[in-house]
């Protein structure tokens, strides 16, 4: 369960050509977008990866926009963990659980969980905010994710275990983003 104060939003590579081809890639954007929206209301740490951006472009609209004040992690590597820049800015944010959303589910999504896993992190990965080209594929890498210990939720779940109860002071404008 995700606590409000060790949980950061990591966003992984929903960039141009590539997130075009995903499935269900118009629930994907908007599902992310409501993530972003959230962990800023929140004042939670919001780390956003890109793939390589030269080759794959830049990240999708709206979800951009959304992300105005803070800068990419560009990567080449799969697992985000790899990277250095994304690994020093995730241990600056003192954050002890990943919610992770993005593409692909069976590459950079699994990749990045099971790298925080092995490192001790406890990983929420955002079952209708990740995809892959294919439904097979996206099954694929969330049963993997199961497997090494990360655990699967939705965007509306992991909004009211970070909330915890209808008093928290923002809890009328998470409401609003899932209305």
């Amino acid at each position: 369960m995700a606590k409000i104060d060790q949980a950061c939003l990591v966003i992984v590579d929903v960039q141009g050509k590539l997130a075009q081809v995903m499935h269900e890639k118009e629930a994907l954007f908007e599902q992310v977008a409501i993530l972003v929206k959230a962990f800023s209301e929140l004042n939670r740490p919001i780390l956003w990866c890109q793939q390589v951006p030269e080759a794959l472009g830049p990240t999708v609209e709206p979800i951009q926009s959304l992300l105005s004040g803070l800068q990419p992690i560009n990567k080449a590597c799969f697992s985000a963990w790899k990277c250095a820049d994304f690994r020093s800015q995730f241990e600056n944010s003192d954050c002890s659980q990943v919610v992770l959303c993005g593409i692909e589910s069976h590459i950079c999504i699994y990749q990045t969980a099971r790298d925080l896993l092995v490192n001790k992190f406890q990983v929420e990965v955002v079952a209708d905010a990740v995809s892959s080209r294919t439904l097979e594929n996206k099954a694929v890498g969330l049963e993997r994710i199961r497997e090494h210990g990360g655990q699967i939720t939705s965007v509306e779940m992991v909004l009211f275990d970070l909330l915890e109860t209808a008093e928290h002071s923002a809890f009328r404008a998470l409401a609003k983003l899932i209305k």
